[in-house]
């Protein structure tokens, strides 16, 4: 690896973790170059704008995301999509609950505007491919005959994620513990429906 790409790898670490704990907006050039123990100019080379920043920061948490919740889950040796679907959800409520319950990509998401930064358009893409994978895992035990055959695997992602948020908003307000017991339940409820 060259020095220049060990650097900025670093740098993207740094900036995760600011990022994951007082949200995306909150980075800057300035406090990164702090942080990393480098010059503003000497940060700013790597990115050349905070925008730029802002995605390659996203890019580096969709890799992240990746890692933590579809690699473990793969891991995992599950002998059933409805078992794999749950370490899916298993690891994704941990990937939430790393954040102080509050997911990155939650609180770095904007309404769509004009100006779309290209922070937001990788934080969607990211969004989208995590949808999708999730949806082609309840499409395959559909055609697997675990579920049954008339479900349909984007609603039933829709829903799911719906839960994801409903457990966000709960761990926020209630504390993990009633957020997770309240979204393992309502998972099993989606779960039996799809039979």
């Amino acid at each position: 690896m060259s020095k220049g790409k060990q650097t900025r790898d670093n740098i993207l670490n740094v900036a995760f973790a600011l990022a994951s704990e007082n949200g995306l907006e909150s980075l800057t050039i300035g406090e990164l170059a702090k942080q990393c123990s480098m010059s503003k100019s000497g940060l700013f080379a790597h990115f050349n704008s905070k925008e730029n920043l802002q995605a390659a920061v996203v890019d580096f948490a969709n890799e992240i995301f990746v890692q933590r919740v579809i690699v473990p889950a793969r891991a995992d040796n599950c002998h059933s999509y409805e078992e794999k679907i749950k370490a899916l959800l298993h690891h994704w409520l941990n990937w939430n609950q790393s954040f102080q319950g509050s997911c990155m990509f939650l609180d770095a998401w904007r309404e769509k505007c004009a100006d779309e930064s290209a922070a937001q358009r990788v934080l969607k893409q990211g969004i989208e491919n995590w949808l999708t994978y999730l949806q082609i895992q309840i499409g395959k035990g559909v055609e697997n005959n675990e579920f049954r055959a008339d479900l349909a695997p984007e609603q039933a992602t829709f829903e799911l994620y719906g839960m994801y948020l409903s457990a966000h908003l709960y761990h926020s307000m209630h504390g993990q513990e009633e957020s997770t017991q309240r979204f393992w339940h309502g998972v099993e409820r989606q779960i039996q429906s799809w039979k």
